[in-house]
């Protein structure tokens, strides 16, 4: 292969790499942010409050995560950031979930937690967390978080690069919802009676 090829192919490569990154994230804006059906706004609309009812004035009886995603925040939209905080009372959990848009950085503030993830090899990634301590969690990739005291709370926040990074929990999606139970059997190598067990703990 001529060196010219060579660099040509390499230019190529270098290229579809840059678009497949581009089109990971959240897409570009053309304005510095994007108004509510182009309307006037003012400083009331980059503000958001919503987290003025953490601790100590709020103490869940279960894992809460309270979100300032575009949902919540509307002027994140196009901004390609977003934000939790994450509630959890001792002996809670956060259970196997992902984010399919964008990694998370977790903070954590109060308490301890093990928190870990699993990458596309099988590898369990996991780590204690102390007051002041960060894990990241690749985008896409299943993690969780646990608070394993039985006496103090703990509290965390999660920055995310996507105004909407998405959530899909692992057990909610498997068994709170219609997938066939013989699918769930097979896939799971036990029974039918027992993903209906599984499935029973999950209804509303």
């Amino acid at each position: 292969m001529s060196s010219t090829t060579s660099k040509v192919l390499t230019l190529i490569i270098s290229a579809f790499t840059i678009v497949q990154i581009t089109l990971a994230s959240d897409p570009d804006i053309l304005t510095d942010f994007i108004a509510p059906n182009g309307s006037q706004v003012d400083a009331s609309f980059f503000t958001f409050t919503g987290f003025r009812v953490l601790p100590p004035n709020t103490q869940p009886s279960t894992f809460k995560a309270w979100k300032a995603s575009r949902t919540e925040f509307p002027a994140l939209d196009g901004q390609s950031v977003s934000y939790a905080a994450l509630e959890f009372p001792s002996g809670s959990i956060n259970p196997p979930h992902t984010h399919p848009r964008s990694a998370e950085l977790l903070f954590l503030a109060k308490g301890s937690l093990q928190v870990g993830f699993v990458d596309t090899t099988n590898k369990l990634f996991t780590q204690t967390l102390q007051p002041g301590d960060m894990f990241v969690f690749p985008k896409g990739l299943v993690h969780f978080q646990h608070n394993s005291d039985t006496q103090k709370p703990a509290l965390a926040f999660s920055a995310f690069g996507s105004a909407n990074a998405g959530t899909v929990s692992i057990p909610n999606t498997l068994f709170n919802t219609t997938i066939d139970d013989n699918v769930l059997a097979l896939a799971f190598k036990t029974n039918i009676s027992t993903i209906q067990a599984l499935k029973k703990g999950f209804a509303s």
